[in-house]
Protein backbone atom coordinates (compact mmCIF):
# COMPACT_ATOMS: atom_id res chain seq x y z
CA UNK A 1 0.00 0.00 0.00
CA UNK A 2 1.22 3.64 -0.81
CA UNK A 3 0.71 5.82 1.70
CA UNK A 4 2.43 8.89 0.44
CA UNK A 5 4.34 10.32 -2.80
CA UNK A 6 6.21 13.00 -3.33
CA UNK A 7 8.65 14.65 -6.07
CA UNK A 8 10.62 17.58 -6.15
CA UNK A 9 12.77 19.65 -8.97
CA UNK A 10 16.03 21.84 -7.75
CA UNK A 11 17.67 24.42 -10.10
CA UNK A 12 21.39 23.40 -9.88
CA UNK A 13 22.58 26.87 -10.60
CA UNK A 14 20.94 27.74 -7.58
CA UNK A 15 22.17 26.00 -5.51
CA UNK A 16 25.51 26.51 -7.14
CA UNK A 17 24.91 29.94 -6.14
CA UNK A 18 23.71 28.98 -2.04
CA UNK A 19 26.93 27.12 -1.94
CA UNK A 20 29.06 30.30 -3.19
CA UNK A 21 27.31 32.60 -0.66
CA UNK A 22 26.71 30.18 2.36
CA UNK A 23 29.45 27.61 2.06
CA UNK A 24 29.98 25.53 5.10
CA UNK A 25 26.64 27.12 7.03
CA UNK A 26 24.38 26.21 4.84
CA UNK A 27 26.34 22.75 4.02
CA UNK A 28 26.54 22.15 8.03
CA UNK A 29 22.58 23.01 8.61
CA UNK A 30 20.94 20.90 5.68
CA UNK A 31 23.47 17.89 4.78
CA UNK A 32 24.13 14.91 7.02
CA UNK A 33 28.40 13.98 7.42
CA UNK A 34 28.04 11.06 5.49
CA UNK A 35 26.11 13.11 2.59
CA UNK A 36 28.76 15.28 2.01
CA UNK A 37 31.25 13.12 2.26
CA UNK A 38 29.55 11.40 -0.69
CA UNK A 39 29.19 14.51 -2.72
CA UNK A 40 32.45 15.53 -2.20
CA UNK A 41 34.30 11.95 -2.90
CA UNK A 42 32.55 11.89 -6.26
CA UNK A 43 32.94 15.48 -7.51
CA UNK A 44 36.55 14.91 -6.40
CA UNK A 45 37.01 11.71 -8.80
CA UNK A 46 36.20 14.36 -11.41
CA UNK A 47 37.91 16.05 -13.89
CA UNK A 48 39.14 19.54 -12.03
CA UNK A 49 36.93 21.07 -15.04
CA UNK A 50 34.28 19.29 -13.77
CA UNK A 51 34.50 18.90 -10.27
CA UNK A 52 32.62 22.31 -9.27
CA UNK A 53 29.13 20.99 -11.34
CA UNK A 54 29.59 17.38 -10.10
CA UNK A 55 29.40 19.31 -6.87
CA UNK A 56 26.44 21.22 -7.30
CA UNK A 57 24.44 18.89 -9.20
CA UNK A 58 25.30 16.18 -5.67
CA UNK A 59 23.95 18.72 -3.64
CA UNK A 60 20.71 19.54 -5.66
CA UNK A 61 19.85 16.01 -6.22
CA UNK A 62 20.25 15.43 -2.34
CA UNK A 63 17.88 18.57 -1.52
CA UNK A 64 15.24 17.18 -4.19
CA UNK A 65 15.27 14.15 -2.13
CA UNK A 66 14.94 15.66 0.84
CA UNK A 67 11.92 18.14 -0.17
CA UNK A 68 10.15 15.05 -1.97
CA UNK A 69 10.63 12.91 1.35
CA UNK A 70 8.70 15.69 3.20
CA UNK A 71 6.37 15.87 0.76
CA UNK A 72 6.01 12.42 0.56
CA UNK A 73 5.24 12.48 4.69
CA UNK A 74 2.41 14.81 4.44
CA UNK A 75 3.69 18.04 5.64
CA UNK A 76 6.77 19.51 3.69
CA UNK A 77 9.14 21.04 5.76
CA UNK A 78 7.44 21.77 8.68
CA UNK A 79 5.71 20.77 11.77
CA UNK A 80 9.05 19.74 12.97
CA UNK A 81 10.69 17.88 9.55
CA UNK A 82 13.40 19.46 9.24
CA UNK A 83 15.78 18.89 5.94
CA UNK A 84 18.77 17.56 8.79
CA UNK A 85 16.58 14.84 9.69
CA UNK A 86 16.13 13.39 6.31
CA UNK A 87 19.59 11.80 5.07
CA UNK A 88 20.18 10.47 1.54
CA UNK A 89 22.64 7.66 1.51
CA UNK A 90 23.95 5.23 -1.59
CA UNK A 91 24.13 1.73 -1.30
CA UNK A 92 27.86 0.08 -2.55
CA UNK A 93 26.27 -0.22 -5.96
CA UNK A 94 25.11 3.70 -6.10
CA UNK A 95 21.75 3.16 -5.44
CA UNK A 96 20.23 5.94 -3.19
CA UNK A 97 18.27 5.63 0.03
CA UNK A 98 16.73 7.24 2.59
CA UNK A 99 17.55 7.22 6.52
CA UNK A 100 14.94 9.10 8.37
CA UNK A 101 15.82 10.57 12.11
CA UNK A 102 13.94 13.11 14.25
CA UNK A 103 10.97 14.26 13.88
CA UNK A 104 10.61 12.73 10.23
CA UNK A 105 11.17 9.26 11.76
CA UNK A 106 8.11 10.33 14.16
CA UNK A 107 5.90 10.95 11.25
CA UNK A 108 6.64 8.12 9.03
CA UNK A 109 6.45 6.15 12.05
CA UNK A 110 2.53 7.92 12.68
CA UNK A 111 1.46 7.61 9.15
CA UNK A 112 2.50 4.16 8.61
CA UNK A 113 -0.58 1.49 9.70
CA UNK A 114 -0.58 -0.42 13.06
CA UNK A 115 1.25 -4.03 12.00
CA UNK A 116 2.99 -2.95 8.54
CA UNK A 117 6.42 -1.81 8.19
CA UNK A 118 7.18 1.02 6.02
CA UNK A 119 9.73 1.13 3.04
CA UNK A 120 11.06 4.10 1.16
CA UNK A 121 12.32 4.20 -2.06
CA UNK A 122 13.60 7.43 -4.16
CA UNK A 123 14.88 8.04 -7.28
CA UNK A 124 17.33 10.87 -8.19
CA UNK A 125 18.40 11.98 -11.51
CA UNK A 126 19.62 15.43 -13.09
CA UNK A 127 19.99 16.97 -16.49
CA UNK A 128 19.51 20.15 -18.65
CA UNK A 129 20.48 21.89 -15.31
CA UNK A 130 17.55 20.36 -13.41
CA UNK A 131 17.92 17.72 -10.34
CA UNK A 132 15.01 15.68 -10.15
CA UNK A 133 13.98 13.48 -6.84
CA UNK A 134 10.67 10.82 -6.71
CA UNK A 135 10.15 9.19 -3.65
CA UNK A 136 7.37 6.42 -2.86
CA UNK A 137 6.61 5.41 0.96
CA UNK A 138 4.86 2.35 0.84
CA UNK A 139 3.58 0.30 3.53
CA UNK A 140 3.49 -4.01 3.79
Amino acid sequence: MIIGIGSDLAHIDRLAATLEQQGERFLARCFAPAERDYVESRAAAMPADKQAGARASGYAKRWAAKEACAKALGLGIREGIFLGDIIIGNDTAGKPSILLQGGAAQRLSAITPVGMNARIDVSLSDDGGLALAFVVISAT
